[in-house]
């Protein structure tokens, strides 16, 4: 164990991630600046992953192995009891960080000690798609953000630094109901009460695979988006008189989500009656509902080409509804 209490607690948490995990710690490793630890939490891994943490034996690099495994959120929150840093990191073991992503954020919270976090723009790569960034061209707003969150959430996890003073004055860390919206429940509570600051430059690489658990469970997506607007209007008076713009189009892109799943399955009656009380106030929802008469594979394609043409023009494309 390091005697001295590290600046920033690096928060990886793993599950049989043995393929791609020395590439995620050697990026923490690699780091400009080294006041750091890692709390690796091992969720009852039956892989190699043990073994490849515990090479790590500089005393940087803290495993601690839980006695069975549990969902995400309470192995975040697990790892995050054991952490003793200023600020708190996020780093999945698939993921990678830029050699400067630490000392560029550091800078900018260190400046300014009412920030609650910062974040950055991400690179994704990976699953035979072309790599694309976050932000390409329309840069994310500073500040106050949680009503530009709450229409569009696009904070990418691993470029996440968080104050740990704020995070502990919010009303809890993860909520293990949740198995897809932890992060962005978090997040956006912590959004609520303090101001979020971007580096605009790309800090972290997250890998896209077909194996990830976002691909596998989608259909988790827009259930646990209706339960994250009933906890905030229980937290916040005010909320739905407050956000009722921001309210209404989360409602409309959950709405589409659930289409997709009926769509899928081939009630593509159903998912039109889904999408149909919001082609007015949501005129990107006018190309799914015309697809919807024919096969879904026919939409794919057409949302593919559409996908790669916004791509190569300005690197990404909004993918919430097309």
């Amino acid at each position: 164990m390091v005697n001295t209490v590290p600046v920033v607690s690096v928060i990886m948490n793993c599950y049989n991630s043995a393929k791609y995990l020395a590439e995620a710690i050697d990026s923490v490793y690699a780091q400009d600046f080294s006041d750091w630890e890692i709390i690796f939490f091992d969720n009852c891994s039956t892989d190699a992953s043990p073994e490849i943490a515990k090479q790590y034996n500089d005393g940087r690099l803290l495993y601690f192995r839980g006695d069975k495994n549990v969902p995400l959120g309470h192995a975040r929150n697990l790892a995050i009891e054991k952490a003793r840093g200023k600020y708190i990191a996020f780093l999945d073991c698939d993921d990678l960080w830029t050699k400067s992503k630490l000392t560029k954020q550091m800078a900018v919270l260190e400046a300014d000690d009412k920030l609650g976090g910062v974040f950055s723009d991400a690179l994704f790569f990976g699953h035979g798609r072309k790599a694309f960034r976050t932000f390409p061209v329309h840069k994310p707003r500073q500040g106050m953000i949680f009503s530009d969150l709450l229409c569009r959430y696009v904070l990418p996890m691993p470029t996440i630094v968080l104050r740990r003073q704020a995070l502990d004055h919010i009303n809890g860390w993860f909520d293990e109901r949740f198995n897809m919206v932890e992060d962005a429940d978090l997040f956006m509570r912590l959004a609520y009460y303090y101001p979020m600051a971007y580096v605009d430059e790309v800090l972290a690489h997250r890998r896209m695979h077909a194996g990830s658990w976002t691909t596998m469970k989608k259909e988790l997506f827009p259930k646990e988006e209706e339960m994250l607007l009933e906890k905030f209007a229980s937290l916040w008076p005010n909320f739905q008189v407050d956000y009722a713009t921001e309210i209404a189009r989360m409602r409309a892109v959950i709405q589409y989500q659930y289409a997709v799943l009926d769509w899928e399955k081939g009630n593509n009656a159903a998912a039109r009656q889904r999408m149909a009380p919001y082609l007015g106030a949501m005129k990107k929802m006018w190309a799914p509902y015309l697809c919807s008469f024919l096969p879904i594979n026919f939409y794919k394609i057409i949302k593919g080409v559409y996908k790669r043409a916004a791509a190569s023009m300005i690197g990404s494309v909004d993918d919430q509804v097309f």
